[in-house]
């Protein structure tokens, strides 16, 4: 049934989601609301998806049938989850998320549909919903973006279905994820997990043992000298990582204030980008 009939009906999902996301500290990474669904994909950084997906639901619930009507519950059963290895994969699971209005004929250009987060990448701005710089930084360039929106246009993606549902990855993926997932039902088994397991660390906490490890406070780094502007780019990743800040919020330090908002993101790529050669 078509239970986002109307704009207002969207933009009340879409405060929810916010909202909720926030609250749960869930990082979204892209969106799409059609007419009767709704597609997400998100890292579910505290480890607490079913708490967040049963709460967004409830609360859209309550507001459909306060201007509906009706009784029941609005979304029948559980959510449809699909894991979604990184790099060309995660490429492919945003592109064809956003490709949803097209393919279901609502639009002929993905840029004309209004309730997709398609128009947040590559805007300029920090979204207050998705995580749009990191995303930014997986596509790396705007052309390239909408190059693979050209090249997915008529294309369908593969998932895979294991025991852990559907899956969207290579065979070697799917084999460590099954591992893990093993690994985990024994460990819940016998031991109950920590609060700071699954969930984004204060920012205040990230910096307090980055201090005490690196032997400095932080307004006593010089970033004029190599070793400065080394630690200043270890803060960037531990803020964006383990505290889960977005660039705005990290420019609100005294450490950063030399740097522009587009420096910070260029900062963080190649640092992690250098990680990832390194095997760190």
């Amino acid at each position: 049934m078509d239970i986002f009939s109307n704009d207002r009906a969207k933009d009340y999902f879409l405060s929810a989601l916010e909202e909720k996301s926030k609250k749960l500290k869930m990082r979204i990474l892209a969106y799409c609301i059609m007419d009767n669904h709704y597609h997400l994909i998100l890292q579910n950084s505290s480890e607490r998806l079913s708490d967040f997906m049963k709460q967004l639901n409830a609360q859209y619930g309550i507001y459909y049938r306060k201007r509906e009507g009706g009784k029941g519950y609005v979304f029948q059963g559980r959510y449809k989850s699909t894991l979604i290895q990184e790099d060309r994969y995660l490429d492919m699971a945003i592109v064809y998320v956003l490709l949803n209005p097209v393919r279901k004929g609502e639009v002929f250009d993905p840029y004309r549909y209004r309730w997709s987060s398609i128009h947040e990448y590559f805007s300029g701005y920090d979204s207050s919903i998705v995580d749009n710089k990191f995303v930014e930084g997986i596509f790396k360039r705007k052309e390239r973006f909408k190059e693979l929106l050209n090249e997915w246009m008529n294309k369908d993606i593969g998932v895979k279905n294991t025991k852990l549902g559907g899956v969207i990855g290579g065979s070697n993926f799917i084999e460590k994820a099954l591992k893990q997932f093993n690994r985990r039902k024994v460990k819940t088994k016998s031991k109950r997990r920590r609060k700071e397991d699954y969930i984004f660390e204060p920012a205040e906490e990230v910096i307090r043992r980055f201090e005490e490890d690196n032997g400095i406070e932080i307004q006593d780094i010089n970033t004029n000298t190599i070793k400065g502007k080394r630690l200043r780019v270890e803060l960037l990743i531990l803020l964006k990582d383990k505290a889960g800040l977005k660039y705005t919020e990290i420019l609100k330090y005294p450490l950063f204030y030399q740097l522009k908002y587009s420096s910070l993101g260029k900062l963080y790529e190649r640092a992690c980008e250098k990680m990832k050669e390194n095997d760190i």
